[in-house]
């Protein structure tokens, strides 16, 4: 086997080519568009180059036919609760179903975390936010949301005979959004209903100022500190907003308010999934024609949860039960279209949250991913990520 350092455009597209190859005959893969990995590793596009490093390999047998790839990085903005020693990553992992070949891929990456002052490495993950290409599918193995990843099941025996050890979960729920929502959830949504103090909204794509500060109201204090999630400003969430424009939907993006002020929030996307799935990767000219052709005339049939926040003053008081009851008024109207829906993950140290997603007692648990970790001193006691209050 030989392990190549990507340094240059032809190893930078065998490095894309592997997933091609290992995953082109599964069904439920979906090819990510190849600008989205390539940005990660673009020092114009990628901040976390501020703070880090990174290095990517391919790997080829010894006929040249490449069978694995994998990305290590450093990033001195990566932290998790209760962390005692510096910890970096490896990640856009993918591999045959050989232990020998993942041990090397795994291997160099330890090596050369290493030599740059790590004493453990987190993976799979990504060198930057923890929105995109985060976890190992480990339950649920369906085709994946945007910037999701996916792995056939054998990676997990790959990294846990490697050695890594689970870190957190990463858990996702979903509905089915043709159902009638459970009758509690109903009964606690009208408790809230009938109240004067407290109304709904539907975000409003010409006033997106607005709804930056609403977003960072609830944000900063229902997220901020989770998981090592920072706080954000009313500038980064307005630029958010506008990326995410082209693809809002006004239907399924909802903020709840007691008294004028944001109490908690539903941010929701349609899949866009749906639509890249045909494009084999490319985005030029005219795969951006066939994407805006399929918004309009072949719309995705599920909608993604982004972001769902509730203030914790008001968390368990119902009010998230009466953010849904909004949002099924809305989405379950004549002529339907919206037939799914999942949830981004939520971190399992993240017992509020989770018990929120449960709470609403009509969804079910569709995939988990899961963060590894590994420490470099075998000796040394293995802690799970910390549980947040």
């Amino acid at each position: 086997m030989q392990l190549i350092p990507v340094t240059d455009k032809a190893t930078a597209e065998e490095f894309l080519q592997v997933a091609v190859i290992l995953h082109k005959k599964d069904p439920n893969w979906i090819r990510p568009l190849d600008k989205d990995i390539n940005e990660v590793f673009d020092k114009e596009k990628n901040k976390a180059f501020r703070f880090g490093e990174v290095i990517r390999w391919i790997l080829k047998d010894d006929t040249g036919k490449l069978i694995g790839r994998m990305a290590a990085f450093t990033n001195k903005k990566y932290k998790n609760k209760g962390d005692e020693v510096p910890v970096g990553g490896i990640g856009f992992f993918e591999c045959i179903n050989d232990q020998a070949a993942a041990d090397l891929l795994l291997d160099n990456g330890k090596h050369w975390l290493v030599q740059h002052g790590m004493e453990a490495m987190d993976g799979p993950i990504n060198f930057g936010e923890r929105d995109r290409w985060w976890g190992l599918i480990t339950e649920g193995y369906t085709p994946p949301l945007y910037c999701m990843n996916y792995n056939p099941p054998y990676y997990v025996t790959l990294f846990e005979n490697y050695g890594f050890k689970l870190f957190y979960n990463q858990v996702c729920f979903a509905l089915d959004a043709k159902k009638a929502l459970a009758q509690k959830t109903m009964e606690r949504h009208k408790l809230h209903e009938d109240n004067p103090d407290i109304s709904f909204e539907t975000m409003k794509r010409n006033n997106l100022a607005k709804y930056a500060v609403d977003f960072v109201e609830v944000y900063n204090k229902a997220w901020a500190g989770h998981g090592g999630l920072k706080q954000m400003n009313k500038e980064q969430v307005l630029l958010m907003f506008k990326k995410m424009k082209p693809v809002m939907d006004e239907d399924i993006l909802y903020f709840a308010y007691h008294k004028g002020t944001a109490i908690a929030m539903f941010i929701n996307l349609p899949d866009i999934n749906q639509y890249f799935k045909h494009l084999n990767g490319k985005f030029g000219l005219l795969q951006k024609l066939e994407f805006v052709w399929r918004q309009k005339f072949r719309k995705s049939r599920k909608f993604v949860g982004m972001v769902f926040g509730v203030v914790p003053e008001w968390q368990g008081t119902g009010i998230d039960s009466y953010i849904i009851g909004e949002c099924r008024k809305i989405v379950q109207k004549p002529n339907q279209l919206y037939l799914e829906y999942e949830m981004q993950w939520i971190g399992d140290f993240n017992p509020k949250m989770i018990n929120v997603a449960e709470s609403f007692g009509d969804t079910f648990r569709s995939r988990n991913l899961a963060t590894y970790r590994y420490l470099f001193d075998r000796t040394k006691e293995f802690h799970r990520h910390p549980m947040v209050s």
